[in-house]
């Protein structure tokens, strides 16, 4: 790793990393209830991976994905919205957060915030009360 490589991304929050393996592995197998154990680890590596060796643009583009997978659950409707109001939360929570740091990160990512909100604001019409109760048991 290079000294020269900025890790002020790596403190803005934990919530990405804890939460949003198990949520993004049930955006992306919506049909099969509970998103299997495979696939919450395979996401589990991956935002490992990002963490321990990517940079903040890679970050972004992960958490520009999941942004993607919120939208298309919102337009979508779900019968059960919790695993996009989730990740939509993480992430649009994380993306507030980079106006404290230096750099383009939070002028790049305007456009994913205001579609989370919007996206956000479509499945919480939707969600039951408690909605944010998915946890990963892997």
């Amino acid at each position: 790793m290079s000294d020269r490589r900025s890790l002020v991304w790596l403190g803005l929050t934990p919530e990405p990393e804890q939460e949003l393996p198990t949520a993004v592995a049930a955006l992306r197998a919506p049909a099969a209830g509970r998103p299997p154990t495979a696939l919450v680890a395979a996401e589990r590596n991956r935002v490992e991976r990002l963490v321990l060796r990517g940079t903040q643009r890679a970050w972004l583009r992960y958490l520009g994905e999941v942004a993607d997978l919120v939208v298309e659950a919102a337009d979508a409707a779900p019968a059960d919205p919790r695993a996009a109001l989730l990740a939509g939360e993480v992430v649009l929570d994380h993306h507030r957060m980079l106006i404290g740091l230096p750099g383009t990160g939070y002028a790049r990512t305007a456009a994913q915030r205001r579609d989370l909100e919007r996206a956000l604001a479509r499945l919480r019409s939707r969600a039951p009360q408690g909605h944010l109760e998915l946890r990963s048991t892997v």
